[in-house]
């Protein structure tokens, strides 16, 4: 069974992560929108959410299970690399 990718208390904790960095919200909404499925608002649950089984990869590749998440501070770092990249 496919586990829930995006915790409600994990989406939680990176969001206040995020939000004390007001430099990285162009960042983040850049990659959410780059990350999200097409005619996403078609689909429930109604949100730009990336599909599961591209995003249980990504943290499978990342952690070696895909039950693994990363950090607040993992994500803020990733964020701050992709800002990096002039094509964001």
């Amino acid at each position: 069974m496919a586990q829930n990718f995006v915790p409600p208390t994990w989406a939680l904790h990176n969001a206040f992560a995020l939000a004390k960095r007001p430099d990285l919200w162009r960042t983040a909404f850049r990659l959410a929108r780059t990350h999200a499925p097409d005619q996403w608002w078609k689909t429930k649950p109604y949100l730009p959410i990336p599909d599961s089984s591209w995003m249980n990869f990504r943290f499978e590749t990342a952690f070696a299970d895909t039950s693994g998440r990363p950090e607040p501070e993992q994500f803020v770092e990733y964020l701050e690399w992709a800002k990096s990249w002039k094509y964001l």
